[in-house]
């Protein structure tokens, strides 16, 4: 089980919402290709501990891989949003999303480095940054906080009733104008009475 600190409101009165803190780890791998020969990756997400600092930090750096460990997020929850946690919560593998970018200079290291921008447990805050064609990398959430955001879920979304359609046969018929449109079962055209 991981050591994630899931706050609640009531159990501190300056928070108004129910919060995690986490850091984020970034992952840049060495791939076989001579026109990229690196690729930036999300490689998981920790509890954030006060030790971490304010600042990202390079862990581990080899002929293989580097390590940057990114302190300091806080994944809030919304009531606004309960839809997006239940439908992060009803899939198959719950899971944290980062939103990260490159640096347009190195600022951290000789190189520049992808740098996350946000953490969410939202399924709608993911889509909507995966439709302004952001870089969005999913990690699973352990078990502890599926278990938080479905509590919170139960809490605050109710699923909103199907509501009862129209059967098809009492739809008005448009032409492809959006006209309305006739149907007659008279036959206006062709013999074929079969007189003979």
């Amino acid at each position: 089980m991981s050591e994630f600190v899931l706050q609640l409101p009531g159990a501190d009165p300056a928070l108004r919402r129910p919060s995690v803190a986490v850091a984020v780890v970034m992952r840049r791998e060495h791939i076989d290709n001579r026109w990229q020969p690196w690729r930036w990756s999300l490689a998981d997400i920790v509890p954030h501990e006060e030790n971490f600092g304010a600042q990202p930090r390079l862990l581990l750096k080899d002929e293989q891989e580097e390590r940057w460990l990114h302190p300091g997020f806080k994944v809030e929850l919304f009531t606004d949003d309960a839809e997006g946690y239940y439908l992060n919560v009803t899939t198959p593998q719950p899971c944290f999303w980062v939103v990260w970018r490159m640096e347009e200079e190195a600022a951290l290291a000789d190189e520049p480095v992808a740098v996350p921008q946000t953490v969410t447990l939202s399924y709608h805050d993911a889509g909507r940054w995966l439709d302004a064609q952001e870089t969005v990398e999913q990690v699973a959430a352990p078990r502890d906080v599926v278990e938080w955001v479905q509590a919170f879920v139960d809490a605050h979304y109710v699923l909103e009733a199907k509501r009862r359609q129209r059967p098809q046969s009492f739809k008005t018929l448009q032409d492809r104008f959006g006209n309305p449109a006739r149907v007659s079962t008279d036959k206006k055209f062709g013999g074929g009475g079969g007189h003979g």
